[in-house]
């Protein structure tokens, strides 16, 4: 191991998200796997533990790696990954944070006033929370958590086009892949011929995430924005990729054209600074009729899954209102990238020291 690289603990190593950590850190010039952490796979070897699911060859390295209890208190690592499960994160994330940077893909502690929800390009500087997070809880790590990751897409998209026309009023359907619901998924008898128009809770923490986030830091909290959001959620049969139909209302007057270049032109803190896993173009808009979809685009742009890409931009029933279609991975710019692309910030800005 490079004696620079930070050692990266990931709990939850063997579900769907934890196998994304292991593919995207196994290579990363900053951070290196060091402990692998589960629950039913721990005593083993992680190759023994892990179903792997992605084409990806895990390495031989990570494979060999024995899978550890979880114990907070004696880790010795520089930073902390979580991909546990909801109840299992809402027990040991704490534990952890209480000693470690710790990043997040658990909706555990995602609304909680003093724990930032970061989207890196969208909101960095609610990493100013973990001041007040520290000092009120007395910690000497910190958590940081990633977002939903249909509201991850989401909130990318509205963001430039929020601060260029103020939006009024989103009303968004999603069409969401089946590793959304984690390994093993969905029962195929359910899901082929079929569309389930519900996953329990996603539409109110899409919307109230998409509002935490685009809301406002004062010295201590963060005020929710006003705009309203109106979600429907389907679950269909694609693996990976969620695609969701917005429909949106403005204060300002919209030109569809304008609007793409707004889309177009969308940087962010992470491509000034220029992160090792951020993409190049946080939003790739496409000018096909039938595009994006799931398995020709959730891979796009310089690192992929990690671009989100919009399509059918159009008028809505007036020049206030815009309608388009957006994809992003959800495993991938909807969990572990996005997580270990706030690691990169936090590092670069010093949070984890």
């Amino acid at each position: 191991m490079g004696k620079s690289k930070l050692r990266a603990a990931i709990l939850g190593v063997t579900g769907m998200v934890g196998q994304q950590y292991v593919r995207m850190l196994e290579n990363h010039p900053w951070f290196e796997v060091t402990t692998l952490v589960g629950s039913r796979s721990a005593g083993k070897l992680y190759g023994e533990a892990v179903e792997w699911i992605d084409s990806y060859e895990p390495p031989a390295r990570i494979m060999n790696m024995p899978v550890k209890v979880a114990e907070p208190e004696s880790e010795d690592v520089d930073l902390v990954f979580s991909s546990l499960p909801t109840e299992a994160a809402y027990q040991l994330d704490t534990k952890y944070a209480a000693r470690f940077p710790t990043v997040s893909d658990a909706s555990s502690y995602r609304m909680e006033p003093d724990v930032p929800l970061l989207i890196p390009e969208v909101n960095p500087d609610h990493l100013g929370l973990l001041e007040v997070q520290r000092r009120k809880r007395g910690w000497k790590g910190s958590l940081v958590t990633s977002p939903n990751c249909t509201a991850t897409g989401l909130v990318i998209a509205l963001k430039p086009l929020h601060d260029a026309y103020r939006i009024r009023k989103a009303v968004v359907s999603t069409m969401q892949a089946l590793s959304g619901a984690g390994y093993p998924g969905v029962p195929s008898l359910r899901i082929i011929d079929n569309v389930i128009p519900y996953i329990k809770g996603e539409e109110e923490k899409v919307a109230a995430e998409t509002k935490k986030m685009l809301g406002a830091k004062s010295s201590d909290a963060i005020s929710p924005d006003p705009m309203g959001v109106s979600v429907m959620v389907h679950r269909v049969a694609t693996i990976d990729g969620h695609l969701e139909s917005a429909y949106i209302e403005t204060e300002r007057p919209v030109d569809v054209e304008e609007a793409k270049e707004v889309l177009r032109d969308f940087r962010g803190k992470p491509q000034e600074m220029k992160l090792p896993t951020a993409p190049e173009r946080p939003i790739i808009v496409m000018e096909q009729d039938d595009r994006p979809q799931p398995r020709l685009d959730r891979m796009a742009g310089s690192v992929p899954g990690m671009s989100t890409v919009v399509g059918r931009v159009r008028r809505g029933l007036d020049d206030h209102s815009l309608r388009l279609t957006l994809l992003s991975h959800n495993t991938i710019r909807g969990a572990a990238g996005n997580a270990i692309l706030i690691a990169e910030m936090m590092h670069e800005l010093g949070y984890l020291e």
